[in-house]
């Protein structure tokens, strides 16, 4: 007998077959879900002697943004799989790979210190890159975002010359301030500088157990690399001018001026919009893991601030330069990232026709009263076409005239080319900043987004005059390549700095009083044919200052003046003694003539009593670097105050 199962006489067919869709639509939406769930994953990263290791980049991958631990060495991480590897990376320590960890598990993480000889080898790899497997043909097809530019890959066999230098590291000279006789040269010109690549590159050395070179510490960028407690201002000028004068903390017998300008913070939502191009170099020299990689995650950092009127476009060069993405709406994000993450590093680096064809597309999507701005990402080994420092300046010179702005960030470290990258800022209405991990990158492109890429205010200069009544002699401390000739101030033609919105500017100047013997003011003549100025015995003036400031847009510069009066406190504010502080570490690093009785313990010390509010853990990091570089480099005993200028 035959017998075979039937539908219920009430069930349809066509609600059977309904049905059946509905359940494989319930299955695929529970897979997706499933799929789509957040686990998320917490530990702590320590260092070898167990002390929580804040600055730890934790990622999946390499591509994917990922996060940074905090002061207490914790992270948090989400991902769709419940399970999955973790990779941990700081410079100085060797990376550490946790396989098949779950969200689940209680994560702890101790770091190795990385060999000296690793660091040495990792440094000659950069100073000397492989060739490319891949010719730089690709690069020449623009237009394509999954466009292949080389190959990660080293070169079997590529040999480095064990007579060869593996350090091609390149910085500027610096020739440090001296004092001058206010009777000889009452003016002191400079352009303001906003730039902080100096202290996390110091920072760097310092985290690999290395001395930093002495043309690597500019001062007034490791001053700057903080936020002062200075108003916002209250007219109609874009900045707000702050000055205090106080004992100086490493020569108790000098007095210390602080000059500080308060840039208007402009809410994110109410900036203009931004028309970018991301300018990436994709050179064989750009291969490791703390260039590339790091830029790429860099930049996808970036691209989340991004609104939907901004516009994005992505230009690189290695042997050549190509258009790898147009200029993309913000709102795209997903199209701008896989743009970033499809990019690979191999051939030569022809870093002038990647900045002629950057400009050429931010001119073509010029926004009139808007944000128009080249992001350069490299680590500035330019070696094809125009790549000397005089032609670099020359090119960058030029393309400013079209009213793009330019920032460039640095990555990598062993061909390092920090001089290139000043000239480029310098030159080209720009800043400079230099991303060592991805904490530092998530400070400059998310914490400072405004500052970084909104300039309220541009060819700012600042001018002091000296009453050499009060004042015996003078000293700037640090701008050493912003200084300017006293007629440059009132000559528009003259280019000067740019300041950001919400940025502070803080600059100081040791004060010799008249009546202070000091060795650091040499005896000159007489002079036969000069007739003596006026003293300003009368008057209680300490100095005068002047600043020229133009609107982003403007050709006219506008004139501001402060009188500074000769009354110094004991002690100063916080935001004062954490400059002194600051500035003080820069000095020890360079060895200064000028240091006085400057020691690792008294900058801690007052480092310590202007901590004040860090909800960033900026400054408390300054601490422990200072700490790091006590135990690395002891410093000689402290000077007697009478023997301090002797050298």
């Amino acid at each position: 007998m035959h017998s075979c199962t039937r539908p219920h006489p009430s069930i349809k067919p066509q609600t059977m077959k309904t049905s059946r869709i509905t359940f494989v639509l319930l299955l695929l939406l529970g897979t997706a879900t499933s799929l789509l769930a957040q686990h998320t994953f917490t530990g702590t990263v320590t260092d070898p002697q167990g002390q929580p290791l804040p600055g730890v980049n934790v990622t999946f991958d390499y591509v994917t943004p990922g996060t940074v631990t905090d002061l207490n060495g914790h992270f948090a991480l989400a991902h769709n799989k419940p399970c999955t590897n973790l990779i941990f990376e700081a410079p100085g320590y060797l990376r550490q790979v946790q396989k098949q960890v779950c969200a689940t598990d209680s994560i702890l993480v101790t770091m190795r210190i990385r060999p000296q000889r690793e660091l040495v080898e990792e440094e000659a790899m950069e100073a000397y890159p492989a060739s490319p497997v891949m010719s730089d043909q690709a690069i020449r097809t623009s237009g394509q975002a999954k466009m292949r530019i080389g190959n990660r890959g080293i070169v079997p066999g590529y040999a480095i010359d064990p007579g060869t230098p593996h350090n091609t590291e390149d910085y500027a000279a610096i020739q440090e301030n001296r004092f001058h006789r206010p009777g000889d040269e009452p003016l002191s010109t400079f352009s303001i500088d906003v730039d902080a690549a100096a202290y996390s590159n110091m920072r760097r050395f310092l985290k690999n157990g290395q001395q930093p070179p002495v043309d690597a510490i500019r001062v007034e960028e490791l001053v700057n690399y903080f936020n002062y407690d200075y108003p916002q201002p209250k007219d109609e000028h874009p900045f707000h001018i702050e000055t205090e004068l106080a004992e100086c903390p490493w020569q108790p017998d000098h007095q210390l001026l602080q000059i500080g300008l308060q840039g208007k913070l402009i809410p994110n939502d109410d900036l203009p919009p931004s028309n970018l191009v991301f300018l990436v170099d994709v050179s064989g020299s750009m291969q490791a893991a703390n260039k590339l990689p790091l830029l790429q995650s860099s930049l996808q950092l970036l691209t989340d601030q991004l609104r939907p009127q901004d516009r994005v476009a992505l230009v690189v060069y290695a042997g050549a330069a190509g258009t790898v993405l147009e200029s993309t709406p913000g709102s795209e994000k997903m199209k701008i990232k896989d743009a970033i993450r499809g990019l690979t590093a191999g051939g030569s680096t022809a870093g002038g026709e990647g900045i002629k064809l950057a400009y050429k597309i931010a001119r073509e999507h010029f926004q009139k009263k808007g944000n128009n701005r080249v992001i350069l990402a490299t680590d500035g080994d330019f070696n094809i076409g125009e790549s000397s420092d005089a032609a670099m300046q020359r090119l960058i010179e030029k393309e400013r005239e079209s009213g793009v702005f330019l920032t460039v960030l640095g990555f990598g470290m062993g061909n390092y080319k920090d001089n290139k990258m000043q000239i480029l800022a310098d030159k080209g209405n720009g800043n400079h900043a230099y991303i060592d991990d991805l904490s530092e990158a998530r400070k400059v492109l998310v914490n400072e987004f405004g500052g970084t890429l909104f300039t309220i205010a541009k060819d700012v200069k600042i001018q002091i005059e000296f009453n050499p009544a009060k004042v015996a002699g003078y000293r700037l401390i640090g701008y050493e390549n912003r200084l300017l000739n006293k007629e440059d101030f009132n000559d528009d033609k003259v280019d000067a700095g740019e300041l950001g919105s919400g940025h502070t500017v803080t600059a100081l100047y040791e004060i010799i009083p008249v009546g202070v013997e000091s060795d650091f003011l040499a005896e000159v003549d007489d002079l036969k044919y000069q007739q003596p100025k006026p003293s300003g015995k009368k008057s209680d003036d300490l100095a005068t200052v002047k600043f020229r400031y133009k609107k982003p847009d403007g050709a006219q510069s506008i004139l501001l003046e402060r009188t500074i009066l000769a009354k110094a406190s004991k002690k100063g504010s916080e935001s004062f003694r954490w400059s002194a502080a600051v500035a003080s570490f820069g000095m020890l690093l360079r060895d200064s003539d000028f240091k006085g009785n400057a020691t690792y313990d008294d900058i801690i010390e007052l480092a310590r009593s202007a901590q004040g509010d860090d909800p960033e853990g900026y400054r408390a990091e300054f601490i422990r670097l200072v700490k790091n570089a006590r135990d690395l480099f002891p410093t000689k005993e402290k000077k007697d105050n009478t023997t301090a200028g002797n050298r």
